[in-house]
């Protein structure tokens, strides 16, 4: 399957990114299989990078992606907003040390219209039941967030695209 991931550079070597709390699935390396998706990350990215260092350089890096990982390590997908998918991000996104110990984990992405309603519920404003009734209705992308060393050894960069 290929699979895309969108910055400001390219990434040859991905990493796990642990130096950005409040992440959908906790510390990870965040691709899509959606290549609009991951152009307008790679242009938002590239926006924020601008702002102080002037330089405007939206790039996708493009991998395979091995799919026998999902029978080989400890995977969970969410293919739709639930009650589980919304505490995993709530858990995600309000403890920066919790660990919920899976591999690979593939699922919607608490956009800005849907972290606005994640963060209703992470302020005791919205009830959890009423949020994830509510997300039914929105059109949310896909994310695929390798958590692990061992996740990302299913990868393969195969090259990149300049989104400018």
């Amino acid at each position: 399957m290929i699979i895309y991931h969108g910055s400001n550079v390219i990434v040859e070597n991905p990493r796990i990114i642990t130096s950005e709390a409040g992440r959908d699935f906790g510390f990870g390396f965040y691709t899509t299989d959606i290549k609009d998706q991951a152009i307008r990350w790679a242009k938002r990215r590239a926006r924020l990078v601008q702002r102080t260092i002037g330089q405007y350089t939206p790039y996708i890096s493009v991998y395979e992606f091995d799919e026998s990982a999902y029978s080989e390590l400890k995977c969970i997908h969410y293919p739709e907003p639930t009650m589980d998918w919304l505490n995993m991000i709530c858990k995600c996104r309000s403890n920066p040390n919790y660990v919920h110990g899976y591999d690979i984990v593939t699922g919607k992405i608490a956009n800005d219209n849907v972290g606005e309603t994640v963060t209703y519920v992470l302020r005791n404003i919205m009830r959890k039941e009423d949020a994830v009734e509510r997300l039914r209705f929105e059109k949310i992308n896909n994310q695929i967030c390798f958590n692990t060393e061992n996740a990302l050894s299913y990868l393969t960069f195969i090259g990149y695209e300049d989104c400018r």
